[in-house]
């Protein structure tokens, strides 16, 4: 699968969109599901979302360390903690660059995966960070949305985008 960058217009549209919920969870959406912790892996990122790889959907996959990689479908994000974590995100659609974000150091999320049962977790520390910032692809918005403007403008300069061709969330 190829992961869509913010230095292709018509890709950098596609990832400023908002996802559609997956509707039926079947043996597509597994097949994709896989196909995206392969492209994840392959790629040495620890998260990957639908808009990352051209399908508008809701689904995105994680694999922070060791750990096994998980999927999300239709996740939801129902609590957060009031204490907040500061990280250095990467993004594999905005490669070689990074930025400090500010989230929430905790979150609860319901999701469904692949067999279509749903689960609920409580994470924290960076996998909360990876949760989150997945979630927001699904939501049209990049690790940049997060950033100050010199900073984001910063990053842009290091693609074909100009601050004032970064398009708005659609």
């Amino acid at each position: 699968m190829e992961i869509y960058t913010i230095d292709k217009p018509e890709q950098l549209q596609m990832l400023r969109r908002i996802a559609d919920p997956v509707q039926d969870i079947d043996s597509n959406i597994a097949q994709l599901a896989q196909d995206m912790v392969h492209t994840m892996i392959k790629g040495n990122g620890i998260g990957l979302a639908g808009p990352q790889v051209g399908r508008l959907l809701r689904i995105f996959t994680i694999k922070p360390g060791n750990a096994e990689p998980l999927v999300f479908i239709n996740p939801e994000i129902i609590a957060t903690s009031e204490e907040l974590s500061l990280y250095d995100e990467g993004c594999l659609s905005i490669p070689g660059q990074y930025g400090e974000v500010k989230r929430p150091a905790a979150v609860q999320i319901h999701a469904w995966n692949t067999k279509g049962r749903p689960f609920t977790m409580e994470v924290d520390q960076l996998m909360a960070t990876v949760i989150q910032h997945e979630l927001d692809h699904l939501n049209g918005v990049l690790f940049l949305d997060h950033l100050k403007k010199g900073k984001k403008n910063k990053i842009l300069k290091h693609f074909s985008v100009k601050p004032a061709d970064y398009p708005e969330i659609a």
